[in-house]
């Protein structure tokens, strides 16, 4: 009998703990372990492992105390949109695509996140096709793909 209820009481922390939709997350981190907060004031910075924070199931990196403690307080406000996906992917293709954490936009006080290799910058094409546009497809897109 007490090996069910540990078996219950593991998987009921387990579902606490589940991502409520798809992130995008490498080495463990959410961006990167790039530091979510940075990005509102314009800097794409790698965080450090001694400022850490989990929301939704999800491991992010700050650069200090104080940005750990703004998302604490507000993560909603930091989350990057689509999962930490590439933004012009999610609305051009309806796709999950990796991102280049360095590039970035804030856009209506929301961190939307691009692939940049070689000559795909997915922001610079994003910025020429009516970002507008664009965020309204990903919006919708993204309700489909999120999970």
């Amino acid at each position: 009998m007490r090996y069910w209820i540990l078996v219950f009481l593991l998987l009921m922390g387990f579902q606490v703990q589940s991502q409520s939709i798809d992130y995008n997350t490498k080495k463990g981190f959410a961006v990167h372990g790039f530091d979510v907060v940075a990005y509102f004031d314009g800097n794409a910075t790698e965080g450090k492992d001694q400022f850490t924070a989990t929301y939704d199931g999800v491991n992010y990196k700050f650069i200090n105390k104080a940005n750990k403690e703004k998302f604490v307080a507000r993560p909603e406000s930091y989350l990057p949109q689509y999962g930490g996906y590439c933004a012009y992917a999610v609305a051009v293709n309806s796709k999950k695509v990796n991102v280049n954490p360095e590039t970035f936009e804030i856009r209506g006080g929301k961190l939307y996140l691009f692939y940049n290799k070689g000559k795909n910058n997915t922001l610079q094409f994003w910025l020429n096709e009516s970002p507008d546009n664009l965020k309204s497809k990903a919006d919708i897109n993204w309700e489909n793909i999120k999970n």
